[in-house]
């Protein structure tokens, strides 16, 4: 005899025992179709990876209960079907299915979430060096060349590089008094500093320990990291890890860069795209001030030989060797525009927001050719992406923070923004803000 079809809710699985919410990325059914038991339902973002949401038996979707995009606590069901399969009704849902003392911890953290407690960019600052180099000026070594091709292939006019009594430390340190200044904080208020950069003063002690003694906090932790021109998001992602863990309630990121002294006046793959500057951000616990809504970092190691430079810090070294930044052009164009475009659909689907919706993309400042391919394939048009390397080049892991001093006067609450780079190694990186 047939079993007698009856509903049932369906709820997201847990990838961890800690996990109170998912995001679904894709659906893979709609209401009204059929499905097989393993047959995928969609695709799902938690803390701990993306995975598969797979049926536990076969039936038939009566409603969808939740959109793409969207969080869903795993407490809350997302799907309800139709189905025959009589084991189905001792099923136990992998999140509704706990006992009541986890579910009343998994809705106090939703409650606290819903009520804004979270992590913010706080307040920002930006540092450039005084000395303006025009493409007029560089295009003097190269008679084939004009300035106005260079900036037709690259996107840049200028650039700012650094004085000869300049040091990456220094620029840091001035971004980042103006970012404490506009977070209304008082320096001692820092809990930890965080430095991006693939250009330290020196390979020991740490650019960000430099930085530590010249803004008198000799007790905090301070370190740098390296993620190239994804640096400063990295940090942003680290420093959001240290808050949400309890390690810290204000973090001072700083992306700095100084590469006009590791440029090779004879290679023209490079020597016309970088700048010198720095970049700051207070990231912090609290609910007011500018939300970070969604936040993710990758690499692809497909890409390891896109961009290069064999010895480390802002000087030439003493040696043998290759000590130029490099870049393979063309393939770097290839990887950089596949994932950028990845990047920024994918952080606008995780943050439940629709492309229409996002004010703005601030993406790192790489190159203009490669920015206006990437805004074809991205689905939101190139004039919502804001660009400032006409006037500034290509500062690496510096560029993100310092667009968002210039832009953040044109920003109103709310806004929707995504930031997102891809860096050698490769690697990639993408937050979403809600301003």
């Amino acid at each position: 005899m047939e079993t007698i079809p009856f509903r049932m809710p369906l709820y997201l699985p847990a990838q961890g025992a800690s996990e109170t919410e998912a995001t679904i990325i894709e659906w893979r059914v709609a209401e009204g179709d059929h499905f097989q038991r393993g047959q995928i339902l969609a695709q799902i973002d938690s803390a701990k990876s993306v995975f598969d949401f797979e049926a536990p038996c076969s039936g038939r979707v009566i409603r969808v209960m939740r959109q793409e995009g969207e969080t869903v606590p795993l407490v809350e069901l997302v799907l309800e079907i139709e189905t025959r399969d009589a084991a189905m009704r001792e099923w136990i849902p992998p999140a509704a299915g706990r006992d009541e003392a986890e579910a009343a911890a998994a809705d106090s953290a939703i409650a606290n979430r819903d009520r804004g407690e979270g992590v913010i960019i706080q307040g920002v600052g930006g540092y450039l060096p005084s000395r303006v180099v025009t493409n007029a000026e560089l295009v003097k070594g190269f008679p084939e060349l004009t300035d106005q091709y260079v900036y037709e292939v690259t996107g840049i006019r200028q650039r700012r590089w650094a004085d000869d009594d300049e040091r990456p430390s220094g620029m840091a340190f001035k971004a980042s008094l103006e970012a404490i200044r506009n977070s209304g904080l008082d320096t001692r208020d820092i809990d930890a500093i965080i430095v991006a950069t693939t250009t330290p003063d020196m390979a020991i002690p740490s650019t960000a320990a430099i930085l530590q003694e010249r803004l008198s906090l000799p007790t905090v932790p301070a370190f740098d990291l390296n993620a190239a021109c994804s640096g400063w998001l990295y940090a942003v992602a680290t420093a959001r890890g240290m808050i949400v863990s309890g390690l810290a309630r204000h973090v001072l990121t700083v992306g700095v860069e100084m590469q006009s002294r590791l440029l090779d006046a004879s290679d023209r793959n490079a020597y016309f795209l970088f700048g010198d500057g720095a970049g700051a951000a207070i990231i912090s616990a609290g609910s007011t001030g500018h939300r970070i809504r969604h936040v993710q970092i990758g690499g692809d190691s497909r890409g390891i030989h896109t961009a290069r430079r064999e010895a480390p810090g802002y000087l030439l070294p003493n040696g043998h060797g290759d000590p130029w930044i490099r870049i393979d052009g063309h393939a770097l164009f290839r990887f950089a525009t596949e994932s950028f475009s990845t990047l920024i659909r994918e952080a606008v689907a995780r943050s439940g927001w629709k492309p229409e919706e996002t004010r703005w993309v601030i993406p790192h400042q790489a190159n203009g050719r490669i920015l206006k391919a990437a805004a074809k394939r991205s689905g939101i048009p190139f004039d919502r992406f804001f660009v400032n390397m006409e006037n500034v080049g290509n500062t690496s892991s510096a560029s993100i923070p310092l667009a968002l001093t210039d832009v953040q006067r044109s920003l109103r609450p709310d806004d929707k923004v995504v930031l997102c780079s891809v860096g050698a190694g490769l690697t990639t990186a993408a937050i979403s803000v809600e301003w």
